[in-house]
């Protein structure tokens, strides 16, 4: 099945999908755009929310609203268009590093990556932020990335996949879920960089790893940021499959519909040649389309109240 276009989805740098499972309803972020939006992928009706800075990422909360990783701090809406109230501040310099990619685990923690603005600081972090027992935990797991990305998790859990986009690498983290611990990191997937020549129109770079959703069959697919494309890889980092997308630029994909084998993928438009867009137009969209194997369902952030 080819890949279509979601009406009235354009962003300048989307992000963060995730499908509410109660609602029948995508939800992604324009990191760039200061906004966070959301479908009813049936009505195809697109609405958008400002908020006041880069929305990295967002999740859904137990008993209704979202929390939404702000360039300065993690806030929970209890409602569309709500009060943001703020939960926890990240340590880091908020001048030079924002929060990027993230999502809940099985145990109802948010898991932000964020990204270092300098390129050259090597100032990106993963963090988890456990709101459950009335107060607010704050953990740093793993540091010393250029640009946190593609955070899952395999079916058990029992694998953590972490990304810097830059540096071409996916790592593995055996995880602890009871102590939320990381084990050491290793390489699950290493690809080839950029070559110095490189323009966009050259097919001989693969991309690099943006975003990232798993399936029930424990396969991890990638967007391949300028690559084009989406790369899935089996559990022991085997290349299984490419798909072409009417995008240079993917960033993030995740299942959805009611039996989670719509794959949706967001992409990006902001900085890109006039060239490119004339050719890609519908870059920056959110496309979609049917597979055969259902994706894992989006986890929920528990707060004590």
């Amino acid at each position: 099945m080819p890949w279509q276009t979601l009406p009235n989805s354009r962003c300048e740098l989307g992000e963060s999908p995730f499908w509410h499972p109660l609602e029948n309803t995508l939800y992604w972020v324009d990191i760039a755009g200061h906004q966070v939006l959301r479908a009813n992928t049936y009505m195809s009706e697109v609405q958008r929310w400002d908020m006041p800075t880069e929305p990295g990422c967002i999740a859904p909360v137990a008993g209704g609203g979202l929390v939404i990783a702000l360039r300065d701090g993690i806030y929970r809406a209890r409602s569309w268009g709500g009060a943001l109230e703020h939960l926890a501040t990240l340590p880091y310099d908020t001048a030079t590093v924002r929060a990027n990619d993230g999502k809940c685990d099985p145990q109802g923690r948010l898991w932000v990556t964020t990204v270092d603005e300098t390129k050259a600081c090597n100032a990106a972090a993963l963090y988890s932020i456990d709101c459950r027992q009335g107060s607010v935990h704050v953990l740093r797991h793993a540091e010393g990335a250029l640009t946190g990305n593609g955070l899952a998790w395999s079916p058990d859990a029992s694998t953590l996949y972490w990304a810097d986009t830059p540096r071409h690498t996916v790592y593995a983290f055996s995880h602890a879920a009871s102590t939320n611990v990381l084990g050491s990191r290793a390489d699950f997937v290493r690809l080839a960089p950029k070559p110095e020549d490189w323009t966009w129109r050259d097919r001989r770079y693969q991309g690099r790893p943006d975003g990232a959703a798993v399936d029930l069959h424990g396969h991890y697919t990638a967007a391949m940021y300028e690559g084009r494309m989406l790369c899935r890889f089996a559990p022991d980092g085997s290349l299984q499959q490419e798909m072409e997308l009417p995008a240079q630029c993917p960033t993030m994909p995740c299942f959805g519909g009611e039996d989670l084998r719509t794959l949706y993928v967001t992409s990006a438009r902001k900085g890109r040649p006039d060239d490119e867009l004339a050719l890609l137009p519908d870059s920056g969209s959110v496309f979609y389309r049917q597979v055969s194997t259902a994706g894992l369902p989006v986890n929920f952030m528990q707060l004590a109240d």
